[in-house]
């Protein structure tokens, strides 16, 4: 999150566009959650309700990797965003969605985990 609001808030930015990407990062991992905790417990090959929702989430996450590159790449006379603060949310970007794939794997295994919510 300091990423993103430094890409937002530096003086020499000082645009604060870059920050919806935080409504990504709240909404991707919440199919996933809903699957899970709907989902048969039989580890089956295919699940569609989990495989539909993982679609879904990667629906959001290359949406917030897509909005800071379309925000700096609007047209050359006024771009939205400056290249510097496209740079800095998507590295924002980068360390908050390996957080959230670190939560899950180290959340696969254990009956007491995220399931319980």
């Amino acid at each position: 999150m300091t990423f993103v609001i430094l890409g937002c808030a530096l003086p020499s930015y000082k645009v604060w566009w870059p920050f919806f990407v935080v409504l990504f990062y709240i909404l991707s991992p919440l199919p996933t959650i809903i699957a899970r905790r709907h989902s048969d417990e039989s580890r089956s090959v295919s699940n569609p309700c989990l495989e539909l929702a993982i679609f879904i989430t990667m629906g959001f996450v290359v949406s917030s990797f897509a909005l800071p590159i379309v925000l700096s790449r609007s047209p050359a006379e006024s771009p939205v965003i400056q290249p510097g603060a496209c740079y800095l949310t998507l590295a924002g970007n980068v360390i908050v969605y390996l957080t959230l794939v670190g939560f899950f794997m180290s959340f696969d295994e254990d009956d007491s985990g995220y399931s319980m919510w």
